[in-house]
């Protein structure tokens, strides 16, 4: 049996209070998915049509990512943390998952955060972890809900 692997990208550092208690929980590694430029405030207030995070979603734009899985090969079940932007990932988020090859892992995607619920996150996510098994997600608050 392969291990688990928590991941997260975490703007305002919710998600990675979540990611970080849950892989304690579970004994699984963690990575930080973090962007080469980090974001400022600025960056992620959405509220501001010219914001970072608005250009970078309605561009569909990569968002480099800092740092790399050398082992990801020995991993079978990924989880992967973030707020939810737009209904779903952060393009960081998306840019991290096309670096790897995602063939018969499960995926489980947790979000700490969205107005609008989970909605469509696992359908959007989908695409960036293809060859995946199975593509779950839910929006939790606590790592307990995961």
């Amino acid at each position: 049996m392969g291990k688990t692997l928590v991941t997260y990208f975490s703007a305002e550092g919710t998600t990675a209070k979540v990611a970080k208690e849950y892989a304690e929980k579970i004994g699984a590694d963690i990575f930080e998915i973090k962007p080469e430029v980090p974001y400022s405030a600025a960056d992620i207030r959405w509220v501001n049509p010219l914001a970072r995070c608005n250009k970078e979603k309605i561009g569909k734009k990569d968002v480099p990512v800092v740092g790399k899985i050398e082992n990801f090969a020995d991993y079978d079940s990924i989880y992967i943390g973030f707020p939810i932007w737009y209904g779903s990932a952060p393009n960081v988020v998306n840019t991290f998952c096309k670096g790897y090859d995602w063939t018969g892992k499960r995926v489980f995607a947790f979000a700490t955060s969205g107005g609008s619920g989970i909605g469509k996150t696992a359908d959007k996510l989908r695409p960036f972890v293809n060859g995946a098994e199975s593509v779950e997600a839910k929006l939790v608050h606590k790592a307990d809900e995961i």
